[in-house]
């Protein structure tokens, strides 16, 4: 997470203190907010190792604030069942023993009900102890709350992806809202594609990557001053002249990718993404299904006809990789990704819309379309060619929350950018998201890059 250096916060007035409740409440209602179209039963549901039940999301990012706030510093707090710090504990081996990641499904007891009343437990209790904090604890806290609603955040994105997962392992092809359904129908039959894209270049030099941790609260620069440790630190890096497309590549793009043979050349595809390719059977983009000879995708309205328009989803690196390596291109290094970023507007089609699926640039608002380059922020995160790795003078924090990224940098891909599920204020050109190269039910597209 982020090491941050505030001015002291022992005396700050009643309406700071009231602004981060209302932050806390206002991310505990995007939450349930998302899981209110489903059914009991898919609460329940663990489709593949890496997706979690809903039921079990909505408890771990409860158990987070109940392990490293309340229980600490809330005197006298009570939790409601102790089995709870073994249950929904993710991966902090140095607070407990987690259960395992796999069997997470299995938890059928505590009931989605009870898995509610757990939330509303906590949200008592963290209101009460921001009610009266102890001042002694007040930095700490408040460095610790701001900690919990980013990582609340997060899951709210990995619920968006599990819940399309579980219910695409449904042959019903259930629908999670119908009104998603009906924007993305009237989308796919928009026969006009996007222009081909322009290359915009940049020119050597040495940069500054990164962030140094923040110095001030984070809700006074609209989530601007938080950043994950593996953000930071800023550092120097070289970057040599390199030209970047102007927009991700679109499924009409990609279905070109299929229709040349992408998925039977040896040539295109690094080995291990060629074995893996072999031994799952992909052919297409996670989702897709021909009906009556047309291309479809399963959504959160249900299964679709592929908008051409809109930028591929849902590819592994090594899909990103090999279809690059097919448009004589490459993927952009997550150095060159922010070079291009840095500078840009965040602005972007995320969670806020409510659509939850990648759009076409002419439909998204508030951006020229002759404005370069466009959407790099939001609808798809953008695979890089560069593995999640620490920065130069890289320092985790100190205890159980130094876990929280680096003892995953190892065998992880980065990507840049946010996507459609991801809330807005979440995101800044730094944030570096990472992934298997194999993971295909994130919201994971291309950009491409090339050298000069």
């Amino acid at each position: 997470m982020t090491q941050t250096t505030r001015a002291p916060l022992e005396n700050a007035d009643g309406a700071h203190i009231r602004e981060w409740l209302r932050r806390f409440q206002h991310v505990r209602r995007a939450s349930e907010k998302l899981c209110a179209p489903l059914e009991t039963e898919d609460y329940m549901v663990q489709s593949m190792a890496d997706v979690s039940p809903p039921k079990w999301h909505l408890a771990h990012v409860s158990w987070f604030f109940e392990a490293f706030i309340l229980a600490p510093w809330l005197k006298d707090y009570q939790t409601p069942d102790p089995a709870y710090d073994f249950l929904f504990n993710s991966y902090y081996e140095t607070h407990g023993k987690p259960f395992p990641r796999h069997l997470r499904g299995t938890i059928s007891r505590p009931t989605v009900a009870q898995v509610y009343q757990f939330r509303a437990h906590i949200d008592r209790e963290m209101e009460r102890l921001l009610s009266a904090p102890p001042p002694e604890h007040l930095d700490e806290i408040i460095d610790r709350l701001e900690i919990g609603l980013h990582h609340e955040q997060q899951h709210q994105e990995l619920l968006v992806m599990d819940i399309k997962h579980i219910l695409s392992c449904n042959p019903l092809h259930p629908i999670y809202r119908n009104d998603i359904r009906q924007q993305l129908l009237a989308h796919a039959d928009q026969a006009a594609l996007p222009d081909a894209p322009r290359w915009h270049r940049y020119a050597a030099g040495v940069r500054q990557i990164g962030v140094d941790y923040p110095t001030e609260p984070a809700f006074d620069h609209d989530g601007e001053g938080f950043v994950f440790d593996s953000e930071t630190p800023r550092h120097r890096q070289y970057v040599a002249e390199f030209e970047l497309a102007d927009r991700p590549v679109t499924n009409a793009e990609f279905l070109k990718f299929i229709e040349d043979g992408g998925y039977t050349r040896t040539e295109l595809w690094l080995s291990d993404g060629w074995h893996l390719m072999h031994q799952t059977g992909w052919q297409a983009p996670e989702y897709w299904e021909k009906v009556d000879g047309r291309w479809h995708t399963m959504s959160l309205g249900g299964l679709v006809p592929v908008d051409l328009n809109a930028p591929v989803c849902h590819v592994s690196f090594y899909e990103a990789d090999a279809y690059a390596r097919w448009a004589g291109a490459r993927l952009p290094t997550e150095a060159e990704w922010e070079t291009a970023a840095v500078d840009q507007p965040l602005a972007g089609h995320f969670v806020e819309d409510e659509l939850l699926q990648p759009q076409a640039p002419s439909r998204r608002q508030g951006q020229d379309k002759n404005q370069a380059p466009q959407q790099l922020y939001g609808d798809v995160w953008e695979w890089t060619g560069s593995a999640f790795l620490p920065y130069p003078g890289f320092t985790p924090l100190e205890g159980s929350l130094g876990e929280y990224n680096g003892k995953f940098m190892s065998g992880q891909m980065v990507l840049r950018g946010g996507c459609c599920a991801t809330p807005g204020n979440h995101i800044r050109a730094s944030y570096r998201n990472f992934f298997p190269p194999q993971a295909r039910w994130a919201f994971s597209g291309i950009r491409l890059a090339r050298d000069v």
